[in-house]
């Protein structure tokens, strides 16, 4: 199976989820600052990252995790998932790829925060907020992981998108 988090700029939210996944954070309490500044890849992409999957690792069942980020473009992820769906067609392959939406626990002093950092390139001003904002919503970043595992887990189909609208901060 493959996992792939998505979401605007594909640095943060989407960085902490694949971390989750991975179980290099850990879950039963609020994350300090040293372990979110600590997470490949939070905050460290770059405008030319954008569109490109991001490797994370394998998770505990062999299952690899990307991220990616998207910025507005609401057409890349059902487009990656058609690809996906001719690619598994053709060579008679029914891995499971399983997209998953960060943005919606993405809570407004972190999109302060990313764009300063990342858009206006100013970090003094920025990580701080993203600080902020990442503490805020790691637990529900969490819960969003937890589900989609078991979406992965459970679905039959061989790619599945999830928008995870009813993870909001």
């Amino acid at each position: 199976m493959i996992y792939i988090y998505n979401d605007f700029g594909g640095t943060h939210t989407t960085s902490l989820a694949a971390a989750y996944h991975l179980n290099t954070l850990p879950t039963n309490r609020t994350l300090t600052t040293e372990e979110i500044l600590n997470v490949q890849y939070f905050n460290k992409l770059k405008k030319k990252d954008l569109g490109k999957l991001i490797f994370h690792g394998l998770d505990e069942d062999g299952n690899e995790v990307y991220t990616i980020g998207r910025k507005n473009n609401k057409y890349a992820v059902p487009a990656m998932q058609q690809m996906a769906s001719i690619l598994q067609s053709k060579n008679k392959n029914c891995e499971k790829i399983v997209f998953s939406n960060t943005s919606p626990t993405v809570p407004f002093v972190m999109s302060i925060g990313g764009f300063f950092a990342r858009g206006l390139n100013i970090s003094s001003l920025g990580e701080p907020l993203l600080i902020i904002g990442a503490k805020k919503c790691c637990q529900l970043i969490n819960q969003l992981v937890q589900e989609t595992k078991n979406q992965g887990y459970y679905t039959k189909s061989n790619t599945t998108i999830l928008e995870n609208y009813n993870f909001k901060p």
